[in-house]
């Protein structure tokens, strides 16, 4: 039988839509060795003992590797899963790579571990900011952000960008068992921030929300001079929550 314009017909319905993935079903990443390098720092100490004390393996990187050791047993060790390293055999040795150094070293740091990132998820959570009398202010880079300078810096490493607005006093205060937090989640491959969606959920109160593309990354990095306001005025450590999400 034919149709009308005489092409052959056919019983056969129409092929269905593929139904649209549920944004919260996450990728497993409890397996994945997440380095941090910085982890030395306040932001860096915060990240790898909450991740740990998750159930995450982490390993701590610094310049000088006795430093990292030496914070890496200072947040509990082996017991907790925490390692020191510095920074070339972190970076090597992770599954995922953090970066919480200071802005002033972030660019020449990322450009000595070109290598050693090559093929890795890294996750940028630089924050690049300027201080005066009249308090924290945004700083613009070149690239446009700080995420976007590590891509710029690390073409062969899957960039993302996350975990800006955590307060590190917070993260590291044994006493608090939640962290009543989202988190603002940032790349180019849905792929890639699914995984880092998922590590931030992997911290109890915290959870990962998509928020767009690296080239959105300014305005959630310049964000912390606003919460570093906030939490003067009103003696706080505030976060964020997204609602309706």
């Amino acid at each position: 039988m034919t149709t009308p314009d005489g092409t052959p017909a056919t019983n056969e319905a129409p092929a269905k839509k593929a139904p649209a993935k549920d944004p919260w079903d996450l990728p497993d990443v409890s397996g994945l060795v997440v380095g941090v390098l910085g982890g030395t720092g306040d932001q860096g100490r915060g990240l790898a003992y909450r991740l740990a004390r998750a159930g995450q393996k982490v390993i701590i990187g610094s310049r000088a590797a006795e430093r990292a050791r030496t914070a890496a047993e200072e947040l509990g060790g082996a017991e907790l899963g925490i390692e020191g390293a510095d920074n070339a055999e972190c970076s090597r040795r992770s599954d995922i790579v953090i970066v919480a150094v200071p802005w002033e070293g972030h660019g020449k740091t990322l450009e000595s571990l070109r290598e050693e990132l090559s093929g890795k998820l890294v996750i940028d959570c630089v924050n690049p900011l300027g201080f005066d009398k009249k308090g924290a202010y945004a700083l613009k880079p070149e690239e446009g952000s700080a995420a976007e300078q590590a891509a710029a810096l690390l073409p062969d490493s899957r960039v993302t960008a996350a975990f800006h607005h955590l307060s590190a006093v917070l993260l590291q205060d044994p006493e608090i068992a939640e962290i009543d937090t989202d988190v603002m989640v940032l790349g180019e491959s849905r792929a890639d921030t699914d995984l880092v969606q998922a590590l931030a959920a992997r911290i109890p109160g915290m959870r990962g929300v998509f928020a767009g593309r690296l080239r959105n990354a300014h305005q959630i990095e310049s964000l912390v001079a606003n919460l570093i306001s906030v939490n003067r005025r009103y003696k706080a450590h505030a976060g964020l929550r997204v609602t309706d999400v």
